[in-house]
């Protein structure tokens, strides 16, 4: 898959593409939906496909302070828009100027002049331009004028136990917030993963006999409520079963969130400096400060026993390399 920063970077001869536009912030099932179709509609044509996203999110241009927290960094999306058949991903600088554009600059600017879109496939809530003046009304009146045409794909809703609540990243974001690692995982249509490179901490759980990844977290990351996660710690292309915890550390009078990862029944591993990846599975117990010190040890020995089976009866993710 080609990978463009910026208009400037689209080869000068590239052809007639199917594109869809959208932040696309963890490629949840519903963006998987959209980017699908438009993926099977260019093969159809014989075209190739383009999603196009942008950095910033664009909500930290409009309204300064108001970075939502990310589901996926720019290199995870490109990764998993090139599993699913995208042959170029293109990431607009998100600026103050560029925001200015109007619905129709921007489609002749970016859909047109450099893209020569023939179709675009979009979300039902799909918004662009100056203010998010523009909707996909207008883009398929636009598309009237420009020669493209305009496909848009209806997202399938979650099922009761979701409340019928359509796929999005803000719900995504929220149970990631909560602590429901299971959910965010119903909607991502896989676990929700946080990255980043280990650091050396306090090396406690070292002294305690269970040496623990120390993960310095990507900007913006959604990081999970402070608690004990079953999950895997991904490294040197292997997906080592884990338990997990974030928080601060009450036990110690710590301060500062961290996300830690005990690969369980590993001995010798060391990953300091090396770029990591966290998926998690489900959540075992709340953050908790204990009377004593054999407290400590005695609860982390039933989480580790609960991690274990909880992973051993889940399917591991596909791509542990980060």
């Amino acid at each position: 898959m080609q990978r463009w920063r910026g208009l400037e970077d689209i080869p000068q001869d590239w052809g007639r593409s199917v594109v869809t536009i959208g932040s696309y912030d963890g490629v949840h099932r519903g963006h998987q939906l959209i980017i699908g179709r438009a993926v099977e509609r260019a093969r159809e044509a014989g075209l190739p496909t383009v999603v196009v996203t942008f950095d910033p999110h664009p909500s930290e241009v409009v309204r300064p302070g108001t970075h939502p927290p990310l589901l996926a960094p720019h290199h995870r999306r490109a990764e998993l828009c090139a599993e699913l058949g995208v042959d170029a991903l293109l990431v607009l600088p998100f600026t103050s100027e560029f925001s200015q554009l109007s619905p129709a600059e921007f489609v002749a600017k970016v859909l047109v002049d450099r893209l020569h879109a023939r179709l675009v496939v979009e979300g039902p809530n799909f918004r662009f331009g100056h203010r998010a003046g523009g909707d996909v009304a207008v883009l398929a009146e636009l598309g009237a004028t420009y020669d493209y045409e305009v496909e848009v794909v209806d997202l399938v809703v979650r099922g009761a136990a979701g409340g019928g609540v359509p796929f999005s990243s803000t719900l995504t974001r929220r149970l990631v917030a909560e602590g429901d690692v299971a959910g965010a995982a119903e909607i991502l249509g896989r676990p929700h993963r946080v990255e980043g490179v280990v650091v050396r901490g306090a090396q406690r759980g070292r002294e305690l006999g269970y040496p623990t990844a120390n993960v310095e977290t990507l900007p913006y990351t959604a990081i999970p409520a402070d608690g004990v996660y079953a999950g895997w710690l991904n490294a040197e292309g292997e997906a080592m079963p884990a338990a997990i915890s974030v928080g601060t550390n009450p036990q110690f009078d710590g301060t500062e969130r961290t996300v830690e990862a005990y690969a369980i029944d590993r001995v010798g591993l060391d990953l300091y400096g090396q770029h990591v990846a966290v998926d998690f599975l489900a959540f075992v117990r709340g953050q908790a400060k204990f009377d004593s010190l054999e407290d400590l040890l005695e609860a982390m020995s039933r989480d580790v026993a609960r991690c274990r089976e909880l992973v051993a009866a889940a399917d591991a993710p596909t791509h542990p390399a980060v």
